[in-house]
């Protein structure tokens, strides 16, 4: 059982924190139960904001206190379907080339058929997951002022009160990323806006782009050093991690590329002493010690900067890397759900076969590459239909088993592996990006890029690439097999022009087999109609 952050520490009731819901959509957000502790009866000592800093971590992993069997935060989405990372990862995985699905609940097709629109209930629950961090971690900034950390804690608590403050600020910037990322434009509201006075302003996606730099900057100097945190929660190596990553998609969110700015950020964090797993273990190749369920211990936490925690028994939920496991399993094949460390498979999640194909370029062989592990028996690589799970390859990336090879879903098939949100590999990759475009070292790059490749192939003859063969189009499909499955696809495709443009197809984009381009409408998703019709300060995105 792992011993970390909010483990066991979710358990005080938040009072107001939950109640001051500052944002447009409280109406649709219809969060229960309704709590009456005020502030100074939760906020009483430095072990209470922690634990309350536990909620706001586990916001990006859990739907309620009550863990999978208790009542969603929110009632606007099923609590089974609507945990952040699960909502996320679908909006930026089931969109693209990367991954498809065979259920049929409302809504859950249109990511790969590209044909959502304002009323579609799955991005109403990402959408209302981002602001309900956000309200989340304002009530937390705005009870963790100096003024009342200093009247409730001691000089040295107080102190601590204002790093758990710093870090409460990340996490909401983190949550601002994520709407400019999918949305674009949105409400906007800090510690700062009264609480349920008005409805909030609406900001551009440029407003809400120069917040969270601003944000961000600040704490690469405010949260702890790099890696002197505890397990699973963020420092300033996390702050730099996101600012690359916000700078390396300036260009579409602002129309002014930042790739040089990209690459100083994320130096930043491959400077700052972490380092790749080289070493393999008798369950898992080197790459893949990633994303076992002992993740949080050993060589995964020098390159994992910072995880979403999950525990099979004390973190339970059906979203997360439990999704991620068992969705991506098929319940009538034994030997898939033992390799996988779980007893059940719910038939949903697995590739396309553009996504196969990634790993035989440039002379690649999922036999050689260890990043690409895809489970053949049973299934084809060919979809003729997007509803039959058996068509097409499934995807075992994650494994709930430690890295002796001891399973630990047991009979409870929940998932202990923790999630990545900021690797170290995506840090040399996004630097090498900047170095393809002509911002950053080319040959400091191309050492990235190779160590990388070095420990993919274990470092076989032919591994290495020279430099002209790292270019821009390189760089897109490395990222795709080192960062596959990691929530970050589809924003790369949008960067590169081929999310929703025809000059590049995948099977079953827009709807058909063969794939076709689609409207330019479907670079962003559209503010939920729940919340344009509660909200008259905001403006819907173009097309919907």
């Amino acid at each position: 059982m792992k011993n970390v952050l909010f483990r066991g520490l979710i358990t005080l009731t938040l009072g107001t924190a939950l109640t001051g819901l500052s944002t447009s959509c409280t109406k649709d957000l219809d969060q229960s139960p309704k709590y009456e502790l005020t502030p100074d009866k939760v906020y009483v000592d430095l072990a209470a904001y922690k634990k309350v800093l536990g909620k706001l971590y586990g916001g990006f992993a859990l739907t309620s206190l009550g863990g999978a069997s208790g009542a969603s935060d929110l009632t606007s989405i099923d609590g089974g379907t609507g945990d952040y990372l699960r909502q996320l990862w679908s909006a930026q995985e089931l969109t693209t080339d990367e991954a498809v699905v065979a259920w049929g609940d409302p809504g859950i097709q249109d990511w790969h058929n590209m044909n959502w629109n304002a009323n579609n209930p799955l991005i109403r629950g990402i959408y209302n997951r981002c602001y309900y961090e956000i309200a989340i971690c304002n009530e937390f900034i705005r009870e963790s002022s100096d003024d009342k950390l200093n009247s409730r804690l001691a000089g040295t608590e107080a102190a601590q009160g204002r790093l758990f403050r710093a870090e409460a600020r990340f996490l909401r910037a983190v949550s601002y990323s994520h709407v400019i990322d999918l949305f674009g434009n949105g409400p906007f509201v800090t510690e700062a806006d009264p609480v349920g006075i008005k409805p909030p302003p609406y900001y551009t996606r440029q407003q809400l782009y120069n917040f969270v730099e601003s944000e961000l900057l600040a704490l690469t100097t405010e949260l702890a050093p790099a890696r002197s945190n505890e397990y699973g929660r963020v420092d300033q190596a996390a702050a730099h991690g996101y600012l690359a990553r916000l700078y390396l998609n300036a260009g579409v969110y602002t129309g002014t590329p930042q790739y040089a700015k990209a690459a100083e950020q994320a130096k930043s964090v491959i400077d700052a002493g972490y380092s790749l797993v080289t070493t393999a273990s008798s369950a898992s190749s080197a790459y893949g010690r990633n994303f076992l369920a002992d993740n949080n211990v050993g060589p995964a936490t020098t390159e994992i900067i910072w995880p979403v925690m999950f525990d099979v028994t004390r973190t339970q939920t059906f979203g997360g890397t439990t999704f991620l496991v068992n969705g991506s399993t098929n319940g009538a094949s034994a030997g898939w759900q033992r390799y996988v460390g779980e007893t059940t498979g719910w038939g949903g999640i697995r590739s396309t076969r553009a996504l196969f194909d990634k790993f035989f370029l440039l002379g690649g062989d999922t036999t050689v590459d260890r990043r690409g592990r895809f489970w053949q028996v049973g299934q084809t690589v060919e979809i003729n239909d997007l509803r039959q799970f058996t068509q097409g390859l499934g995807v075992t990336k994650y494994r709930n088993v430690n890295s002796d090879g001891a399973a630990q879903g047991g009979a409870l098939n929940f998932s202990s592996v923790d999630f990545p949100m900021l690797r170290l590999s995506d840090m040399m990759l996004i630097y090498a990006e900047a170095a393809a475009r002509g911002n950053a070292n080319r040959a400091t790059a191309l050492g990235y890029v190779n160590q990388i490749r070095a420990r993919a192939f274990n470092n076989a003859p032919g591994s290495a690439i020279s430099d002209a063969q790292m270019t821009t189009d390189f760089i897109l499909d490395e990222r795709c097999r080192e960062l596959h499955w990691e929530g970050l696809r589809r924003s790369d495709l949008i960067r590169y022009g081929r999310f929703v443009e025809s000059t590049y197809l995948w099977p079953w984009k827009g709807g058909v087999a063969a794939g076709r381009g689609v409207d330019a409408r479907y670079l962003l998703f559209p503010i939920p109609l729940s919340d344009i019709t509660a909200n008259p300060n905001l403006q819907q995105n173009p097309g919907y």
